[in-house]
């Protein structure tokens, strides 16, 4: 049993052997000289860092990979953000139904819209205005009537018509208020 054991060894350190060499060509505990006189390489050193072995080089593409990922955050950071989330998205959905709970109406009357900059007929401020009569903060157009509006200069017999005798002025009827 022992010679079975005996021939599994890792090999020794060869000690030198002393030689009257001159104290230049000495073996020193930081360098070993050649016989030749030149300094002889330094050791190779087994450092985890320049194992040339596949698990190294795996290890070094897992580093490198990972680099290119943002730090993990604490999970006290985390539980942090979590908490900020969930309190805007309770905020948006408080909004969201205060607005479905407000019950709508319909309006109905009769207001002007009133003829902007370019002569368009801006009709959703009078809509606002015709759910502000009735107690509502803005509303939305549903119906909308059309009236010719002409001069008495257009009743005259005998007079022809000139493009500026008429308008139309475009009345807000019903609308949606919130």
């Amino acid at each position: 049993m022992l010679t079975i054991a005996g021939g599994i060894a890792w090999p020794q350190a060869i000690s030198p052997p002393s030689s009257p060499n001159p104290p230049s060509q000495q073996t020193t505990p930081d360098r070993a000289v050649a016989p030749s006189g030149e300094p002889a390489p330094p050791p190779v050193s087994l450092r985890p860092e320049e194992n040339p072995g596949l698990f190294n080089e795996l290890g070094k593409m897992f580093e490198k990979s990972l680099s290119i990922f943002p730090p993990l955050k604490s999970p006290g950071e985390t539980i942090d953000d979590l908490n900020a989330r969930a309190k805007d998205a309770t905020k948006d959905a408080a909004d969201t139904l205060s607005r479905l709970a407000r019950p709508a109406s319909i309006a109905t009357g009769r207001t002007i819209c009133p003829v902007s900059m370019n002569g368009a007929p801006d009709c959703k401020s009078a809509a606002d205005k015709l759910c502000q009569t009735k107690g509502f903060k803005e509303g939305k157009n549903l119906t909308i009537d059309s009236v010719e509006a002409c001069s008495a200069k257009v009743l005259i017999p005998g007079r022809t018509r000139k493009p500026d005798d008429c308008r139309t002025d475009n009345y807000v009827t019903r609308a949606l208020c919130q």
